[in-house]
């Protein structure tokens, strides 16, 4: 009986989500290797439609937010997508060459290559957080590979994400590039993707996996979790407390890769509570400052306000860092240092992504590096030390999805090196060229010598072969 043929296609689309999976899926069969200047158009679109569409966007990412400065918006999402777009048009054409590979001895005049090939359609799924940035960092790196994208914005997302639609229709059609307004998690991540691409919290990047399983499809996870800082001896502490607090409370703290909690040496804690004051009144005068981003909605707003009030119930100091109390309205909470903590608390059982920053101090750096290892492996890990000798052991006695060195965040904007989790931050790595691999099939390929004798392999087996096993095992090969 002749098998079934079974196609990865929707044939009968019932909703608005299978009807563009269909158009892309039949876009990529009509034309599955775009060529180089197809790839470079369409970057270039990209780029145009984000600079000149820039204020559009930001206004539709505050009205998301109830509160975001547009400047923010503007430094943080919008340039940092265009300079990841103009480093990946720079190189790409180096990237989509076929890679030259070793050819084993026995098939010594033989020739073998890997070709990055596209994998089809790629579902990118996002958080609130970061709308824009964490849906065209994979969106660039999708089209540079030569893939399709569709895109599925959170719930507290859809302002931007109407405009998004709406702006990449008319510069790519929906076989292209789509936002999905509207789409549920559960709808998105079941569709018959190539690969999925999910940022977002722990629980529901399981529910991705299972999903993408039954379609036996690849995913790529940012989960965040809680990244630790440390403050060495060595390091200036206004310095270092002026480097992290920016890390921490841009966003007003809702930030996967931010600071969770800091370790200061314990003779510096009293010191570092006040320069952070210091430095928080002159950055953000009051909450009511047009500068301090609100929290994206009332959910979170009690999580956070109910977090802080668990710790100071639990023994918990709280250091408020700014002038004005809470502000329901707005969804304002004052940025706040929280000390004396322990374990019994939610703010150290939790990922905060909001403004509260635990500090813990320490005597020596042994119990911070035993402190790091005892939880999850952290998205990010931040240290300030000018030691070598103390980023060295840093470095190779923790494991973090990424790190930066005498600052905060900035790893994530950094073209040359990869951005991922590990463990329960995530899996697999996008931006820059380990964006491309990830989107991309590398397609091993071996042409067979002119000259050989492959015939040695073939049955009837008998002592020749016994020969050969010898003596291909005596050489090495």
């Amino acid at each position: 009986m002749a098998q079934q043929l079974h196609l990865k296609s929707i044939t009968a689309p019932q909703t608005e989500a299978e009807r563009v999976l269909k158009l892309q899926k039949d876009a990529c069969r009509a034309q599955p290797y775009p060529s180089l200047a197809v790839r470079l158009d369409l970057l270039t679109r990209l780029e145009q439609l984000l600079a000149t569409h820039a204020d559009a966007i930001a206004a539709a990412i505050a009205t998301d937010f109830g509160h975001r400065n547009p400047t923010e918006t503007k430094l943080v999402e919008i340039f940092g997508s265009l300079s990841a777009i103009r480093e990946t048009r720079k190189h790409l054409k180096r990237w989509m060459r076929p890679q030259k590979r070793k050819t084993s001895v026995l098939f010594l005049t033989g020739r073998n290559r890997v070709i990055p090939q596209p994998k089809g359609v790629v579902g990118i799924a996002t958080p609130w957080n970061y709308p824009l940035y964490l849906s065209v960092g994979p969106i660039i790196n999708a089209l540079a590979a030569g893939n399709r994208c569709m895109v599925k914005l959170a719930a507290n997302s859809q302002n931007l994400c109407r405009l998004m639609q709406q702006l990449c229709r008319d510069a790519f059609g929906d076989d292209t590039l789509a936002y999905l307004p509207d789409v549920s998690g559960s709808e998105f991540s079941n569709l018959p993707f190539d690969h999925i691409v999910y940022t977002g919290s722990a629980e529901s990047g399981r529910n991705v996996m299972r999903a993408a399983a039954e379609n036996l499809c690849p995913v790529t996870l940012e989960l965040g979790g809680k990244s630790p800082t440390v403050i060495c001896d060595d390091f200036d502490l206004r310095e270092a407390a002026s480097r992290l607090l920016y890390g921490k409370f841009v966003n007003a703290g809702q930030t996967c890769v931010a600071p969770d909690y800091l370790f200061v040496p314990r003779a510096k804690v009293e010191s570092f509570v006040t320069v952070a004051g210091e430095i928080m009144r002159q950055r953000y005068p009051d909450i009511h400052n047009s500068d301090y981003t609100s929290i994206i909605d009332r959910r979170s707003y009690v999580r956070l306000r109910e977090t802080l009030d668990d710790a100071v119930a639990k023994g918990a100091r709280a250091v408020s860092l700014v002038d004005g109390d809470y502000h329901d309205a707005l969804r304002k909470i004052p940025p706040h240092l929280v000390l004396d903590v322990n374990p019994a608390m939610r703010i150290v059982q939790e990922e905060i992504f909001g403004q509260l920053l635990t500090v813990m101090p320490y005597d020596s750096l042994d119990e911070v590096l035993d402190y790091i290892n005892a939880g999850e492996r952290p998205l990010a890990l931040y240290l300030f030390s000018n030691d070598r000798a103390v980023q060295e052991r840093v470095l190779y006695q923790t494991l973090s999805g990424g790190v930066t060195i005498n600052h905060c965040i900035f790893h994530v904007l950094q073209h040359g090196i990869p951005f991922g989790g590990v463990g329960a931050s995530g899996m697999g790595h996008y931006h820059g060229h380990d964006g491309f691999l990830e989107m991309s099939k590398l397609r091993p390929v071996f042409t067979f010598p002119k000259v050989g004798r492959p015939e040695l392999f073939y049955p009837p087996y008998g002592k020749s072969h016994d020969l050969l096993y010898r003596v291909l095992n005596r050489l090495g090969l």
